[in-house]
């Protein structure tokens, strides 16, 4: 670990973190606080996915929709009309958008080959935006003189990694740059979770053997053909079964770093809290 003990965290001039665990449990919060003190880069992997990745294959969707519209088509096609993706730290839903639901077309579904083409591509962007990391720690210092900075990772990192491998080489190089941190839920936070996930199902990324089995496993149950599935029965029944596969690989990934709870998170109100956190965090370790 880059710090190893508290005090050395605390002694530490530059202060380098990088967060994971489920959306939802205080990710964005805990970027969000730091980065309010002015002196911590938040580098957000979403945002970078939805940048630098995938901004022209987002744009390019969009601009695939209007183009079966008459009236948006003719504008297009005479550069009348732009249509581009307008992504911020605050509004990351253009790259779930892209990422879609499979499912009924009539529902709004993807047939499931296009799902899948689509899943490939955002676990390439999220391996690549993984490891622009260091690249972004050591740009925000050297560029705009942040001598602290913040990697806010999305959901699916573990699902990109082998947490059983001790130099799985995407965890080695992201714990020699920056210190993870683990965010963790109990019980409550993962009914929580659920419970808010049925009113609004959000597409999701998924490990390709994972999908495969609980792709097969619903059409096996359901009965129903590929392209009748309904895009929010799937994601919903999916979802809880996506927090049990996460969890233990989340928890083999925290011995990179350290823990923290998601009711510790929640209770952090400046930078001076999180660094006490991260402090406290180390010593447990």
């Amino acid at each position: 670990m880059l710090y190893h003990d508290a005090d050395a965290w605390r002694g530490a001039a530059t202060k380098r973190v990088l967060v994971f665990g489920m959306s939802g449990l205080g990710k964005t919060h805990m970027s969000t606080t730091v980065r309010d003190s002015g002196t911590w880069f938040h580098y957000s992997i979403d945002y970078r996915i939805g940048t630098r990745y995938m901004g022209e294959r987002i744009a390019d969707n969009a601009k695939a929709e209007a183009m079966k519209v008459p009236f948006l088509r003719d504008l297009l096609m005479s550069d009348s009309i732009y249509i581009g993706s307008n992504i911020t730290f605050h509004n990351l839903s253009p790259v779930s958008t892209y990422l879609g639901k499979p499912g009924d077309p009539a529902k709004g579904g993807l047939p499931i080959n296009d799902y899948r083409r689509r899943q490939e591509q955002f676990r390439q962007s999220e391996i690549a935006a993984l490891q622009d990391t260091g690249y972004f720690a050591e740009r925000a210092q050297a560029l705009y003189g942040y001598p602290n900075f913040i990697c806010d990772t999305g959901g699916s990192i573990c699902e990109w990694v082998d947490p059983a491998d001790d130099n799985d080489p995407l965890m080695t190089t992201l714990s020699s740059v920056a210190l993870p941190i683990w965010i963790k839920g109990d019980d409550a936070h993962t009914a929580a979770l659920v419970a808010r996930f049925d009113k609004a199902p959000k597409p999701m990324a998924y490990q390709p053997e994972f999908l495969l089995e609980c792709w097969t496993t619903y059409l096996a149950e359901t009965g129903e053909a590929e392209d009748k599935v309904d895009p929010n029965a799937f994601v919903r029944w999916t979802y809880a079964r996506a927090l049990a596969h996460r969890q233990p690989r989340y928890e083999a990934m925290a011995r990179w770093g350290v823990t923290v709870t998601a009711d510790e998170v929640a209770s952090l109100r400046g930078e001076a809290d999180f660094v006490e956190l991260v402090s406290a965090a180390l010593g447990r370790a």
